[in-house]
């Protein structure tokens, strides 16, 4: 069952209490695992088995997406709020300096709490933030596409097409090189996180300006890019290796935007090694 963790963070507004809903699984040293925009902790379910047999994994809902409700009034989705909740919440669960692995929005998220010393390893799955300005436009751009559409299903709908290969196509090939090997459950499951995430278009807003260009020193980090990413271009993993030279840029054959699903256990690997 999803946990929901609530603590108190400060704002320009004051203090103000935040909830996080989260998945727990697993022993071991800690692995807080984060989402991309509009997905939910569900998205690391193909990998969760093999990173639970030598982790304590803790799989996030985002403030905003997934079982997790917006953020209070006053408080913007941009990094310097979001990642203090996610510190918070760290400390709320008694987890000191974990091992985090983000995908696209949460691999943003997890190398910018690399960079405040404030875990013990990164894993970066085709992390945002290394775009130049068409390339975050296209991406924008595909990401209302796909909010808007699944908006405009009815359930009837998304379940129908989530009952073929083809369909599942339909659904998500836009962030999966290999759609039909999603469930229906999931690629339903998924298509409605997307039409009912809260925080989705404030997120969007907040990321228009981001751009990481701080190195992150004394911390192991892994940037992973699939081959066949078709939301964020594989060629912005060669500039975050520039940006952070120390980190390990592995590519992920095959694999789309979202790659847990299309290869796990390369996935698995990736993380795992990387926190060791």
């Amino acid at each position: 069952m999803t946990a929901q963790a609530s603590f108190s963070i400060e704002s320009p507004g004051g203090t103000r209490t935040v909830t996080v809903a989260y998945e727990r699984r697993g022993a071991g040293e800690p692995l807080v695992l984060l989402h991309g925009i509009g997905h939910h902790w569900q998205a690391w379910e193909p990998v969760l088995p093999i990173l639970a047999a030598e982790r304590e994994v803790i799989a996030v809902d985002l403030p905003g997406f997934g079982q997790s409700p917006g953020l209070p009034d006053g408080v913007p989705y941009d990094l310097s709020s979001v990642v203090p909740v996610l510190d918070g919440l760290c400390r709320e669960l008694g987890l000191d300096r974990p091992h985090v692995a983000g995908n696209s929005l949460g691999g943003l998220l997890a190398l910018d709490l690399g960079r405040l010393k404030l875990v013990r390893s990164v894993t970066a799955l085709s992390p945002a933030g290394f775009w130049n300005e068409a390339e975050r436009r296209y991406a924008f751009g595909a990401l209302l596409g796909m909010r808007a559409a699944a908006r405009a299903m009815p359930l009837p709908l998304i379940e129908r097409l989530s009952r073929s290969a083809v369909g599942r196509t339909v659904l998500t090939s836009t962030i999966y090189a290999r759609p039909g090997r999603r469930s229906p459950r999931a690629a339903v499951a998924e298509t409605v996180a997307m039409r009912e995430a809260v925080g989705f278009r404030d997120t969007l807003a907040a990321g228009r300006d981001v751009l990481f260009t701080d190195d992150v020193p004394d911390v192991p980090v892994t940037v992973a890019w699939g081959t066949r990413d078709r939301l964020l271009v594989r060629r912005q993993g060669v500039r975050a290796k520039h940006v952070i030279p120390g980190a390990r840029l592995v590519r992920l054959p095959g694999c789309g935007h979202v790659p847990m699903n299309d290869d796990p256990a390369l996935v698995s690997r990736v993380i795992l090694d990387t926190s060791r």
